[in-house]
Order: C-alpha cells, then sequence, then structure tokens
C-alpha cells in the first residue's frame, strides 16, 4: 500500500513539473483532467450548464451551513468545556423551520429546470431532421429530407488498439464518416437501434437520448459554433462499448449545403478490377474495424457464439457465392448483420478475398467488385417482380 502511494505522489509530482515547465501541455491539461460539464455550443446545453452550476453553489452553499454549525459545536460544545447536553428532545418550531426551508429550494430549483425540460422536449419546425439507428457498433445516420443515409464507424486504426502502435490523440474519439450539419439551424434527431439498446451522447450538444429497438426518441440541438464535437455510445451494448464514437461536423449553411450536393450525385462508374495487393490491403482495413470483435484478429472466433473463419467451410468453400450471400444478407437470428446497405462492393470484396487468403487459408481466389454487384442486382430482382405484379393489378 506504502508504494502505491509513493508511486502516486511521483505521478502527481511529474505531473506538476511538466506543467510549471511547458506552458502548452498547461494549457491542455484542463482538457485532460476535466471534473465539471461541458459548457456547450447549443442553447439547451447552456441551459443545462447553468442549471447544474446553480444547483452545485446550492448544494455548496448548504454544505458550508450545515457543516459549518456541526464543526462549530463539536469544538465549542464539547464536554470537556463543561457544557451539558440538553434535555429537551423536539422543538416543532425548528422542525417547521427546516421542512419549509428545504421545500422552498426545490421549488426555487424546479420552476426553471421545468422550463428546460420543456424546450428540451420541443422538436417542432426543424430545418434538418437527421434519423439515427445504432448498431453493434456503428452509427446509421439518415437525413430524411435530403435522402442521404450512411453508417459511421470507428477509424482508430486496429494496431492503436492492440498498443502496437502510439495513440494519436482522438484514439477512439475518431470515425471514417462523421455527421455533417448546419450551424444556426434547428437540428430534429429521431433515435433509435436495430439490435441492443445503445446511446447516442454528445456532451458538448447537451443531448444524450437512449435508443431502442422498436421505440423511436426525439432530440433537437441549435448549434452556434462551427467545429468538431465528439461523443460516445453512452449505453453498455456489448464486447465492443467502447469502440462506438460519435463525431459532429457542424458547418456553414453554404458548406452544408454543397456536401449534400456532393453526397447526392449518383456514382455511375462500372465497378473496377482490383489487384490481389489492393484487394489484402482494404480487406485487412475492413476487418479489423469491422469484423474483428467478433471473429478476431487471427480468424479464429470465439465458438460457439462467434465462429472461426480460420478453416471454415465458409472461407475456404465452394461456392464462392455463398461467402457473398453471407455478408450481404447476414444471418437472422445472430449477431452476424446484413452489410449490403453499409458496405460499398469494393469493400465486400475486399473482404471476403482477405479472408480466403489469410491466416493460412491461402485459397489463392480473388473476389471483384463486379461479381459483388452481380450478387446485389439478384437480390433487387424479386423486389422489382413485385412491383411489377403490383402495378398490373396482381394481388
Amino acid at each position: 500500500m506504502l508504494k502505491q502511494l509513493n508511486t502516486v505522489k511521483r505521478l502527481i509530482l511529474s505531473g506538476l513539473l511538466t506543467m510549471l515547465m511547458n506552458p502548452a501541455h498547461a494549457a491542455t491539461a484542463p482538457d485532460q483532467w476535466q471534473m465539471n460539464m461541458y459548457k456547450g455550443v447549443t442553447p439547451i446545453s447552456q441551459d443545462i450548464y447553468w442549471l447544474h452550476m446553480v444547483a452545485i453553489w446550492v448544494c455548496a452553499a448548504i454544505g458550508l451551513v450545515v457543516f459549518g454549525i456541526m464543526i462549530y459545536s463539536l469544538i465549542h460544545h464539547r464536554k470537556s468545556k463543561g457544557y451539558k447536553p440538553a434535555s429537551f428532545h423536539d422543538n416543532t418550531r425548528l422542525e417547521i423551520l427546516w421542512s419549509v426551508i428545504p421545500f422552498i429550494i426545490l421549488v426555487a430549483l424546479a420552476i426553471p429546470a421545468t422550463h428546460i425540460l420543456i424546450r428540451m422536449d420541443d422538436s417542432s419546425e426543424a430545418d434538418v431532421t437527421i434519423k439515427i439507428v445504432g448498431y453493434q457498433w456503428k452509427w446509421q445516420y439518415q437525413y430524411l429530407d435530403q435522402g442521404i443515409s450512411y453508417f459511421s464507424n470507428l477509424s482508430t486504426p486496429y494496431a492503436q488498439i492492440q498498443n502496437k502502435q502510439d495513440k494519436n490523440p482522438w484514439y477512439l474519439l475518431e470515425v471514417d464518416k462523421p455527421l455533417v450539419v448546419p450551424i444556426h439551424k434547428k437540428i430534429r434527431f429521431l433515435v433509435t437501434s436495430n439490435d441492443v439498446v445503445h446511446s447516442w451522447w454528445v456532451p458538448e450538444l447537451g443531448v444524450k437520448r437512449d435508443a431502442i429497438p422498436g421505440f423511436m426518441h426525439e432530440a433537437w440541438a441549435r448549434i452556434e459554433e462551427p467545429g468538431t464535437y465528439r461523443g460516445q455510445c453512452a449505453e453498455l451494448c456489448g464486447v465492443n462499448h467502447a469502440f462506438m464514437p460519435i463525431v459532429v461536423e457542424a458547418v456553414t449553411d453554404s458548406v452544408f449545403k454543397q456536401w449534400v450536393a456532393a453526397q447526392s450525385e449518383p456514382v455511375l462508374s462500372a465497378p473496377k478490377s482490383m489487384t490481389r495487393n489492393e484487394l489484402m490491403n482494404l480487406g485487412k482495413q475492413k476487418y479489423d474495424m469491422l469484423c474483428s470483435a467478433c471473429h478476431q484478429v487471427d480468424g479464429m472466433g470465439i465458438p460457439p457464439l462467434y465462429p472461426a473463419l480460420k478453416g471454415s467451410s465458409v472461407a475456404v468453400g465452394h461456392p464462392i457465392s455463398r461467402h457473398i450471400d453471407l455478408i450481404l444478407n447476414g444471418v437472422p437470428g445472430t449477431a452476424m448483420q446484413a452489410y449490403r446497405e453499409q458496405l460499398t462492393n469494393e469493400e465486400i470484396a475486399a473482404i471476403i478475398t482477405y479472408e480466403r487468403n489469410a491466416w493460412g487459408n491461402n485459397t489463392d481466389e480473388d473476389v471483384q467488385p463486379n461479381d459483388v454487384a452481380q450478387a446485389r442486382q439478384e437480390l433487387e430482382r424479386p423486389a422489382i417482380r413485385v412491383k411489377q405484379a403490383h402495378a398490373g393489378g396482381l394481388q
């Protein structure tokens, strides 16, 4: 125990010396050691911060009075000074007083708190509506008015997670595709989940909503300052709960419109052919990001819940179309999701190629993006036939 205390003392002293000798480090220290709430960049977050500080000072004042009286009494009314304890057992006036004062304090705090809660619940007249869907372990953002939808995944390199590389400043708080929103606009969030309970939380926006399957929770924000704001899933949602960050990019209205136009442009180019090296490099990157949590980096999985891919009938068996279909459609009733809406043809082809040639599988087989595109077309044909049947009056 003494050794541990000495270690803590050395760490504290070294930290203080570093701050004194390095002003730049001292400037960043409040973020590293922050104990209070964020003031935030939205009217709601600033109201929450104000109410929080009022409650803190009220609690501090109560504590000062109560403990001050207690300490004074312990010192000046002790037995060694000849004081004798009082013989009374009740005091009606005092009991009324210490009941009325807390009641008044609670009412005084409840009035502004109620106003803030009512404002938080008013998501009407929104300029932008975004549906947020939680998945294990990623977020899907759907811009309902603009017709844009995409998934946002953790982009921290797996080598950093495994302590094989130095960690960057935004370790576990960086994504491949952030949520882009305009400033000075009322943004309505509709939050739900596709699998288990998640929670979409961005402290600087003052927004925290549970994502529950089958339920739609609402929130809103009006961001006053452009910038990048980060958060995390705040509800334990499985083995990779810590790897589910949120990044919000707040931009000007003109930049947002340009971004929407760029996202809305159709991709007309045909799937390109990729070399083995391109497929393996992209496949490893995406596998580490999306698949390794369940099937493990070495492909051994965690049987029986997450089966091994090394030497499995899927990764080395035939036909290859079975492997493609598994990733496109997932496996109902299991943790294996359908990735046809989450990944491009190139990414799925790369993952399959990597799985069929890594960990000693060595099938020497490549899957090209065009193979995945053809499989997608086969999936879409039944839906097209159903639409044509309804159009022809068939039931």
